[in-house]
This record gives C-alpha cells, sequence and structure tokens, in this order.
C-alpha cells in the first residue's frame, strides 16, 4: 500500500498518531489476548460483524424423506401377537398361510416362528428371512 494513502500521513508531528493517551498503546497490555482470545466476551463485536462463522455448528443435515427410519419388531414378538394382528386385520388368512403386512418395520431374526408366515416388511436382517423361509413362509420387501 503506497504510503500516501495510509492515514498515518494525516497523524505526523502528533504524539499518539490517532492511539489515544500516550500510557494506551504502550507495551502488550492493551490487546486483549493474542489469537482467538475474548471471542465470546470482550472481543464479540468484531466476532458477529467479521466472522461469523467461527461459532456455531456447520454442515449438512440429510432431509428426512431420505433417511430410512423403520421401527423393530422381531420374529419371537410376530409369534406371540399373531393372534392380535389378525383381529385387528394386520394379518389375514390366505390359502393356509397368513399374510403379515409390516409396512415401516424392519424384522429382526430374534426368536422362533412355528406357522408359515407370508411377511410384507420394509427390510429383513438375514437371520430372520432364514427363519422365515425355514418355517415354509415367504418374505417380501416393500
Amino acid at each position: 500500500m503506497p504510503t500516501r494513502y495510509r492515514k498515518t500521513r494525516k497523524f505526523r508531528g502528533s504524539r499518539t498518531c490517532g492511539g489515544g493517551s500516550h500510557k494506551k498503546r504502550r507495551g502488550k497490555g492493551s490487546k486483549g489476548g493474542t489469537g482467538l482470545a475474548g471471542g465470546h466476551k470482550h472481543k464479540w463485536s468484531y466476532v458477529v460483524k467479521y466472522d461469523k462463522a467461527r461459532f456455531g455448528r456447520r454442515g449438512f443435515k440429510f432431509p428426512p424423506e431420505i433417511k430410512k427410519r423403520h421401527d423393530i419388531i422381531n420374529l419371537r414378538d410376530i409369534e406371540e401377537k399373531l393372534d392380535k394382528f389378525i383381529s385387528e386385520g394386520i394379518a389375514k388368512e390366505k390359502e393356509g398361510k397368513i399374510v403379515l403386512e409390516l409396512k415401516n418395520y424392519k424384522v429382526l431374526g430374534t426368536g422362533k416362528i412355528s406357522k408359515p408366515i407370508i411377511i410384507k416388511a420394509a427390510s429383513f436382517s438375514s437371520t430372520a428371512i432364514e427363519k422365515i423361509r425355514k418355517a415354509g413362509g415367504e418374505v417380501i420387501e416393500e
């Protein structure tokens, strides 16, 4: 920056060059800390004006439509609540097999199934698929 544009040209001949009292700029004591010190305290107005991204969270947040969130149900729970599912209309009997529709569920393989059941669900674990097929049922992912 050329010397003729600096403000110090204005202050030549004055004792403190615009620094207030001659005591104020003496030594290291008037800086208010080094680096980022005081960013949440006495230098907050500087942060708000010039460095807004210094604090807070940044990054990407997945849209809720993309995230796959399923409720979880185990084979043990299906076996126990099968009568309840039939009475509520969630499960129906067709050709000797029970068709169970669990749209927003992931079926996990804890427990056993004794009856052949056709289960329609969002997803299945590998052990659940094995156990359902061993019992004579089918797996349909939706």
